[in-house]
């Protein structure tokens, strides 16, 4: 029996039905496919033991949400989450079931931004959305806030210690900037893919279409209702009823349709801002980084023309240090001549000597100056 239950790859779900009840079942990966109507391959997506890139994707019946640690199947009347500990997870189901039991819908959480509210408050919400909608919203909320919050617990740490890089250049505080740099960069790509998922979704109305999963099963679930409510009549009178019925309902749900595109593009269009600020606050971080860094360049490059002159300097006065080697060098010869008799022949060979290495030397640092190799 362990190894059937092994084989059959139970899982643990937390499902959400649509009056905000939740309970936690075990189905294997096949039943969630066929009561989903989904492919394996999007179930995949789900698997926590797997990362992917955030997803969002539009199916018969189905919705399937990859967004950061919140990885769930909405459809038309009900959510399924894979179980988990994560308070990200738990916050999700905990929301969703606030909205769905109360009847502001328009409720948002506290930590939203301000250009969401101000958006948001100019939607009407006397029309409730579908229930997918809802779960849809609560998932991009989730995503975004919690990106937000990481983009905002790094700048509080990279701003003070890039400043203290300016001020003191160790291996250590480059080392930390290598790390802090490479955050960064992983959380500006999840970023930039919930960013491109959402916009895509907004170029794309078919893809919107998709997703109104409350009209396409009540499409789906009508003419079985009409067609018994219609068996007394005859064939001819049903069959003109049911084209002109068609024809009603495919204009009916053209209208309805556009109308709940529209107002899916105006939910994507209010996550968009909000994410899109995410993004705006990590380029500007990483702006500032690359500020940084080339200030330590040029730093950096001033040290070392720093050390190239005072090389040049040394060198210099160890060339005219060598003059008094080479007289030194004449004088000690083994030869007899009339200057070694004068007694003060020593000092003026010394004090010439001298006037004339410092003579070189003041010529060499005017040429040095002159060609702009040193500064003035």
């Amino acid at each position: 029996m362990g190894l059937k239950k092994r084989g059959q790859g139970l899982r643990s779900w937390i499902r959400v039905d649509s009056s905000g009840n939740s309970q936690i079942i075990e189905v294997d990966k096949f039943t969630m496919m066929r009561r989903c109507d989904l492919p394996a391959r999007d179930l995949r997506l789900l698997d926590p033991l797997f990362v992917y890139p955030s997803t969002i994707l539009g199916r018969e019946k189905a919705i399937v949400v990859n967004l950061e640690q919140i990885r769930c199947i909405i459809t038309a009347d009900e959510v399924l989450l894979l179980n988990s500990l994560d308070n990200y997870v738990l916050q999700y189901v905990v929301e969703l079931q606030r909205r769905l039991t109360t009847a502001a819908v328009g409720e948002v959480w506290q930590s939203e931004g301000p250009e969401l509210n101000r958006r948001r408050s100019s939607r009407n919400y006397d029309n409730y959305l579908p229930f997918e909608f809802r779960a849809l919203e609560v998932a991009l909320e989730a995503a975004c806030t919690f990106l937000d919050s990481q983009a905002a617990e790094l700048e509080i740490e990279a701003y003070p210690l890039l400043d203290e890089l300016t001020s003191k250049i160790s291996t250590l505080n480059l080392e930390r900037v290598r790390r802090l740099k490479s955050r960064l960069v992983a959380l500006t790509r999840r970023v930039q893919k919930v960013r491109d998922e959402i916009e895509q979704l907004m170029d794309d109305d078919g893809d919107m279409a998709e997703m109104y999963l409350t009209e396409k099963k009540s499409r789906m679930e009508s003419p079985f209702h009409e067609q018994g409510s219609m068996g007394f009549r005859s064939k001819r009178l049903d069959k003109c009823l049911s084209i002109a019925r068609s024809r009603h309902e495919s204009m009916r749900s053209s209208e309805s349709g556009t109308e709940s595109i529209e107002e899916l593009e105006m939910l994507l269009e209010a996550y968009f801002v909000v994410i899109d600020s995410t993004l705006n606050k990590l380029t500007s971080l990483k702006e500032y980084i690359d500020d940084t860094e080339d200030f330590i360049n040029i730093q950096l490059d001033n040290v070392r023309n720093q050390l190239i002159q005072f090389e040049l300097i040394l060198t210099t006065a160890t060339f005219v240090v060598a003059i008094f080697g080479v007289v030194a060098g004449i004088f000690g010869m083994n030869f007899a001549i009339p200057l070694f008799d004068n007694p003060g022949a020593f000092k003026w060979v010394l004090m010439i000597t001298a006037v004339c290495g410092i003579t070189i030397f003041c010529a060499f640092v005017w040429f040095f100056k002159y060609r702009r190799l040193m500064p003035l």
